[in-house]
């Protein structure tokens, strides 16, 4: 210990360091529950490309291991420390370095807040499409290390695909730049794409270099309520047959309704099944919420609510905002999945669940980016009922279990980090396993960045 914090301050001012144990320990893990966290031995808060080498060459000379940190909203423990390591903050790398509106990109430090970027590039005509629910904390660099979605990503996209570049710091201290700042490039392997999504396991984000849109118009939304899931789920298919692009397209399920009516009062009808929310940022938002709602109708829905401007949109939009922290209340904890199915397979996604959360006497609401056939079930459950939180993992796994047999993936947008570990090898298969092992071993030979994380 006294070796590695001698080495650190070789090239950190003391500031940088935090030794403190009462204070280490409040970094040991992410929003996960379910995760096991270790003790760090050091937290470095890094200001500069220069420390982050510091600390990399430091922990390979002394075979520490580190984990990166953003501002820790994850939802799989891929932030958690490990007992003995380095926690390396990028808090105070939070610099916007550069917004150039010719070439639709902004370049920043990892540490910079997702809102804070949509913010200052909205000031300037453009636009930030990835939004996960926690964009007013989570950090780019976190982004980048789970490949996160959001909201906006039926139309939009996820992460991955605003990520042009790459500066990353490697296990050995090396500075490795990737991508481009092009419109175009296809010189060798893509090796940005790799790292997006990597959570830290093959080497340290400084740097990104993103890819803008021009500033959308704005939206209208319309809300629709249904008598079933499949009847809700028959609407998304012929909504996205049919080639509409809407800006948001979000599911929830009658056990997330009731509990946001509880919390918020908003009056929505207990006979509703699930609730439909669309909205487009199109030249005539209005006809396209027209034949939405035909579409809607046609699938059997009970009330069609289209909103008349952004006002009344945001009044709509506002039950799918307090989804999560509806559930939040209704037991003293959460766990929250992040299957992803084929949007054909939604509402047997949903009735799946219903009858997992019947069968084990738990409650378990559905949130959906339904456009993408992203499932949030969010198992709510009581951590100090042994009998209780024992239901609640077997119910998580269940959830996992039943996403894959609909041909669906473990996760969409929050990552595997400790969470899904077992189920990242049940899903990828032995060869699969075996190669991004191999990929891990060449770029961290130590297996210093981030152990215990994705296998």
């Amino acid at each position: 210990m006294d070796q590695l914090i001698a080495s650190l301050h070789e090239a950190l001012p003391d500031e940088a360091i935090l030794t403190d144990p009462d204070v280490t320990a409040t970094y040991a893990n992410d929003m996960a529950g379910f995760c096991e966290a270790g003790a760090p031995a050091v937290v470095v808060m890094p200001r500069t490309v220069e420390q982050v080498q510091h600390v990399m060459r430091t922990a390979t000379a002394l075979r520490v291991p580190v984990v990166p940190q953003g501002a820790r909203t994850g939802l799989s423990g891929a932030a958690n420390a490990t007992d003995g390591c380095i926690v390396l903050s990028f808090v105070r790398m939070d610099r916007i370095l550069e917004i150039n509106p010719v070439e639709r990109i902004a370049v920043v430090e990892p540490g910079v807040v997702n809102a804070v970027l949509s913010r200052a590039v909205a000031e300037q005509g453009l636009y930030y499409p990835p939004d996960p629910s926690s964009w007013e904390q989570c950090t780019i660099g976190g982004n980048i290390g789970t490949g996160s979605g959001g909201l906006c990503c039926v139309k939009y996209g996820v992460t991955a695909e605003y990520v042009l570049g790459l500066d990353v710091v490697l296990a050995d201290g090396r500075l490795l730049s990737t991508g481009r700042r092009t419109a175009k490039g296809v010189a060798g392997y893509d090796m940005t794409r790799l790292f997006v999504g990597s959570e830290g396991s093959l080497g340290i984000v400084v740097k990104a270099t993103l890819a803008l849109k021009p500033a959308p118009r704005e939206q209208l939304a319309l809300a629709a309520e249904f008598p079933s899931a499949a009847a809700a789920c028959e609407a998304i298919c012929e909504i996205m047959a049919r080639g509409h692009a809407p800006s948001l397209l979000e599911l929830m399920d009658r056990t997330t309704l009731r509990a946001v009516n509880t919390m918020a009062n908003m009056g929505l009808p207990e006979s509703t099944e699930a609730l439909l929310l669309a909205a487009f940022d199109t030249p005539d938002p209005a006809e396209d919420l027209a034949a939405v709602t035909a579409v809607c109708k046609a699938a059997g829905a009970t009330e069609v609510v289209p909103a008349e401007d952004t006002a009344e949109s945001e009044l709509l939009l506002q039950a799918r905002r307090l989804a999560l922290v509806a559930l939040e209340k209704v037991r003293s904890a959460t766990m929250i999945d992040d299957v992803c199915v084929p949007r054909s397979r939604l509402a047997e996604m949903i009735d799946g669940t219903a009858a997992i959360a019947e069968r084990h006497d738990l409650t378990i609401g559905v949130c959906a980016h339904a456009g993408d056939g992203n499932t949030h079930p969010v198992v709510c459950f009581d951590p100090g009922d042994a009998d209780e939180a024992r239901r609640a993992r077997i119910s998580f796994d269940e959830i996992m279990a039943l996403g894959l047999e609909l041909g669906g993936t473990i996760t969409g947008e929050h990552g595997v980090g400790i969470l899904k570990k077992e189920w990242l090898a049940r899903e990828i298969g032995p060869v699969g396993l075996e190669l991004q092992r191999g990929i891990k071993k060449t770029f961290d030979p130590l297996d210093l960045l981030n152990p215990g994380k994705l296998f």
